[in-house]
């Protein structure tokens, strides 16, 4: 959402089990990143290309699977990638934020290794640094359930990728300037899907099939909806998540969230608009691409179907309704119903509010009445090498405090696998305690607080920010340590023999302890 919600991302501090190993299949990737020409609005800019790709390679896996993914950073400024979904268990080196990474140098390259562990479904990666994200470079993860798992649908005919969002036609240092001098944001000057603007791009069905469309919203700065004109959506699993099949025929998606929905080519045979549009703006902004049948020879036509614009009720019920499937396999072959996460007793309650301060005659966005400031050395390799003075424990209050806005490079302690204490408010009484979806990233809407559950069983150094991403940059966001005096490796894989090193690591030796 633009100027109303702030969206927070909690990365993975889910349950713990292994990491890249070799007992499950491997896919190797070989990536370039560069600058190249690109169209999205019918104007020529530089954007950020993945082997020449805008957006850039889908990566195909399956539950479990390693994922060893070069990287070669060809442009004249460091890069980093980071893995929206993907829970990097017992792997925070793998997260690709600057708190947990250094970035990839111009002219130099790095390899990820990540691992699918326990998980299905639809994500998406992105660049992480300054605002990379405006030029490109990212791009679909798909993970699919394993053969002899069952999945609670008939296998679609085919699987379509959407990656739509708010598109600026100024440049990414043209904007970070606007931040750095500041000021937000400018309104975006359109929308895009998969990198093209209006009927820019097409997706192609037979008459009678079913498909899968795999939606992630990849904007900077604005929630949108999406529909397909004459066609219903049945909504089958959100960020990993398989969900009651609910049938919608329109789906808000909020700033970097992802769903999976099964559209049938039920019509008469002709093309129409797939839509997206704004919502929470004060002007609409649309675009649209076409959904063609292939026996068809009659063009989209007269204007796209309208959809929901800045009502907010609206979009709080379509939320409440997605639930989990209580009765489908996730990863395992084990009901997620089995899960029962509304008989735990929360150890712990943190509460996060959001703020726009103006500290030193400028804006600034913050978390509990902080404003993260990035330090010189990565927080997790300041933490490995125990160097002083690169952060503080303990330097964000777990709850508001109300006051003035500060600057700190903001770190929350919390303990690994915590136990006792019980969440005693009222409102714990509306909770859904039996069948809520399990997610990466949540919204939250104007004047109002949303609960989360998290399980704190993965150890590392976790980026919790707004994926508003001019209000990330802008300090709202924070690390949460979770920590363990264990050295064992069943807590915390090892520092990876090829990390790269930089600031106050500069040096150091990768040998794990």
């Amino acid at each position: 959402m633009r100027e109303f919600t702030s969206l927070i991302t909690l990365l993975p501090l889910l349950l713990v089990l292994h990491a890249v190993n070799g007992d499950n299949p491997y896919r190797f990737y070989t990536w370039k990143v560069t600058y190249g020409d690109i169209y999205p609005l019918g104007v020529k800019q530089q954007g950020i290309l993945i082997n020449g790709q805008f957006p850039g390679p889908t990566i195909d896996c399956v539950t479990n699977d390693n994922l060893i993914i070069s990287v070669y950073n060809y442009l004249n400024e460091p890069f980093l990638l980071s893995w929206n979904g993907l829970q990097q268990r017992r792997n925070s080196w793998q997260d690709g934020m600057f708190g947990t990474s250094c970035p990839i140098p111009p002219g130099k390259n790095f390899t990820y290794a990540l691992q699918a562990k326990d998980q299905i479904g639809t994500y998406f990666y992105f660049p992480s640094l300054a605002l990379h994200k405006a030029a490109g470079g990212y791009g679909s993860i798909k993970v699919y359930s394993r053969p002899r798992i069952p999945v609670p649908y008939p296998p679609p005919a085919g699987d379509h990728v959407v990656l739509a969002g708010d598109w600026f036609k100024r440049s990414h240092r043209q904007l970070k300037y606007f931040l750095d001098g500041g000021h937000n944001l400018p309104f975006p000057d359109g929308l895009i899907i998969n990198g093209r603007g209006w009927n820019g791009y097409t997706f192609n069905v037979d008459q009678g099939k079913t498909y899968r469309f795999r939606i992630s919203n990849v904007g900077l700065a604005t929630s949108i909806n999406f529909r397909i004109q004459g066609h219903t959506m049945q909504l089958i699993e959100v960020e990993g998540s398989h969900t009651l099949q609910t049938t919608y025929s329109s789906l808000d998606v909020h700033l970097g969230q992802s769903y999976s929905v099964l559209v049938t080519a039920n019509q008469p045979a002709k093309d129409y608009y797939v839509v997206v549009s704004s919502r929470f703006t004060s002007k609409v902004l649309t675009t649209t691409a076409v959904l063609h049948y292939r026996n068809s020879f009659a063009k989209v036509s007269g204007y796209p179907p309208g959809g929901p614009t800045t009502e907010i009720d609206w979009s709080l019920n379509q939320a409440r309704s997605i639930r989990w499937n209580l009765t489908a396999s996730g990863p395992r072959p084990n009901p997620q119903g089995s899960y029962h996460y509304g008989l735990i007793k929360p150890a712990r309650t943190i509460i996060l509010a959001n703020s726009a301060p103006y500290i030193n005659g400028k804006q600034r966005y913050a978390v509990n009445g902080v404003s993260y400031v990035s330090p010189d050395t990565p927080l997790k390799l300041a933490d490995y090498f125990n160097i002083g003075g690169v952060f503080s424990v303990g330097s964000i209050p777990d709850r508001p405090n109300w006051g003035n806005g500060y600057l700190a490079t903001s770190v929350m302690h919390a303990d690994y696998r915590m136990d006792g204490g019980q969440w005693t408010e009222a409102s714990r009484s509306r909770y859904n305690l039996r069948d809520t979806v399990a997610r990466c990233t949540v919204q939250v809407y104007p004047k109002s607080w949303t609960a989360i559950y998290i399980a704190l069983d993965n150890v590392g150094m976790w980026n919790i920010r707004s994926e508003d991403w001019a209000r990330q940059y802008l300090g709202q966001q924070f690390y949460l340590r979770v920590y363990t005096p264990s050295k064992s490796w069943r807590d915390e894989l090892p520092i990876p023999r090829n990390a790269l090193l930089c600031g106050r690591a500069r040096g150091r030796h990768t040998r794990p302890l």
